[in-house]
């Protein structure tokens, strides 16, 4: 009967982890460039009674055995890194990633890694996020820029007022072999991981690396339909668990009045 109690326990710890990771989902709806996490279950070790295909004190084999599960656990939260929808902004320094790969940026000499591609100017002339982190490698913009323009290869061109080219460069993307083994750091950034794998860099648009699309925004990929019925199947399957757990405190309240 005690088993029974953790057993449920475990299922409303798994619950209640499931629907923090929803929370954070919907809470990101509107956040650029985020990707939606999924929590991972196992079940836990089984109490085993009789082993399947045992043989009986009368030479018979068991077809069925008797295994008692002892719960759940989690094992990770994963980031699911499908694209996320186009939002068109009209601005020269929007840029989104159409397919793999990641826009780089530097942190006082620690490089990290984002879809993010709402980028702008800082006092420098240079390129950065919206902590200021500058994109990787430096994009300097000159002060008589007039148009500022990026291909899908990823090649940057800044012109002045006549068509003149002031300065011009290539965007650089990262990809992982494994992005889902990437650790969020917050603050739309991702860094590398033993899980991850190394970080291959190449130009946009070669070796299956992603292009690059000026003017829109990639948002985020969470579906609310999607989480918000998560969220309602969560709900009941925490529901589902407490009242396991009325139950077998009813009937261990009803054994310990046997001897009333």
């Amino acid at each position: 009967m005690i088993r029974s109690l953790w057993t449920a326990a475990t299922g409303m710890e798994a619950q209640q982890l499931d629907q923090d990771v929803v929370a954070n989902n919907l809470a990101n709806v509107n956040t650029v460039g985020f990707k939606r996490s999924r929590a991972d279950f196992q079940d836990l070790m089984y109490q085993v009674y009789s082993k399947s295909g045992s043989e009986t004190s009368a030479g018979n084999l068991i077809p069925v055995g008797i295994e008692v599960g002892m719960g759940v656990k989690p094992v990770g939260t994963q980031k699911v890194f499908t694209q996320g929808d186009y939002q068109q902004t009209g601005n020269a320094f929007d840029m989104a990633i159409e397919g793999d790969g990641f826009f780089q940026v530097d942190d006082n000499g620690s490089t990290y890694y984002t879809r993010a591609g709402n980028f702008r100017i800082n006092k420098d002339g240079y390129l950065c996020n919206s902590d200021g982190l500058k994109i990787i490698p430096e994009i300097s913009i000159p002060q008589e820029t007039v148009t500022f323009t990026v291909d899908k290869g990823g090649t940057w061109t800044a012109a002045d007022q006549a068509g003149e080219t002031l300065a011009t460069g290539r965007i650089e993307l990262a990809k992982f072999i494994n992005p889902a083994g990437l650790t969020s750091l917050g603050r739309n950034l991702y860094d590398k991981t033993e899980g991850s794998g190394e970080p291959v860099t190449g130009n946009p648009g070669d070796d299956g690396m992603g292009t690059i699309t000026q003017n829109y925004l990639e948002m985020s990929n969470v579906s609310v339909i999607e989480e918000m019925i998560k969220m309602i199947v969560g709900q009941r399957a925490y529901e589902i668990n407490s009242k396991a757990i009325q139950t077998a405190d009813g009937m261990l309240q009803i054994i310990s009045n046997l001897k009333r």
